[in-house]
């Protein structure tokens, strides 16, 4: 499979842009007209869930330059960054949880806001994979770049139970590491009420493995003769 391009020139640069930026506006039209019909505390955290999602591109476009540039301790700084903001962008999936009845709000409405803003995540997360995942099949080789992209969506999967279950956050991992540490290691001791996170890391990572998979193999337009 050969990799996709990494959008250098400025034409796709800025076409990549375009469909990010209508994407963002979408939802954020759809969460801001439900928050003016109803006030509802669910609508406010949906909106900073999807500004989260939106990161980890900015990280991975900051590592693609870097590792271009041969900045070697820059690149690896971006990559951290990029790996623990990674799973706000799948993680909006789960916000459909949240679906059910609620004042003021039709049970159509909400499911559109959820799904739109779920698959949007979800693509800037891949857009953002895609970014980390070239620059190191350039640099390193295919074998490389794979075994980063498969232990980077196992990460993810067990990223999205922290954040749904434990309701910890990425601002955490750099501002309370240690008991963010402490309260993952328990859970391999003692889940509690929550599900163990085992079978939700490998739900979530595989399924999100299939997708990327997917979206490669679709996006390469079939050859022509």
């Amino acid at each position: 499979m050969k990799p996709l391009p990494l959008s250098s020139n400025s034409a796709q640069a800025k076409q990549r842009l375009a469909i990010v930026a209508l994407l963002l506006t979408w939802c954020t039209l759809l969460i801001a007209y439900w928050i003016f019909r109803a006030w509802d505390r669910l609508a406010v955290s949906m909106l900073w869930n999807l500004f989260l999602a939106s990161v980890p591109l900015i990280w991975s476009a900051a590592f693609r330059s870097a590792l271009e540039r041969k900045h070697a301790f820059l690149a690896g700084t971006y990559f951290f960054l990029w790996l623990i903001f990674f799973p706000n962008a799948p993680y909006l999936l789960t916000d459909l949880i949240h679906l059910g009845e609620r004042p003021n709000t039709p049970l159509w409405y909400l499911m559109a806001v959820l799904l739109f803003c779920a698959g949007t995540g979800t693509l800037l997360g891949y857009l953002s994979l895609l970014d980390i995942h070239t620059a190191i099949q350039r640099r390193w080789g295919k074998t490389i770049g794979w075994s980063v992209v498969t232990a980077s969506l196992m990460l993810c999967g067990f990223g999205i139970y922290v954040g749904r279950f434990l309701r910890w956050n990425s601002w955490d991992a750099l501002t309370n590491p240690l008991e963010l540490l402490k309260s993952m290691a328990g859970q391999f001791i003692d889940a509690g009420p929550f599900p163990h996170p085992i079978p939700v890391t490998l739900i979530f990572g595989i399924g999100l493995i299939i997708g990327y998979i997917a979206m490669r193999v679709l996006a390469i337009s079939p050859s022509t003769e």
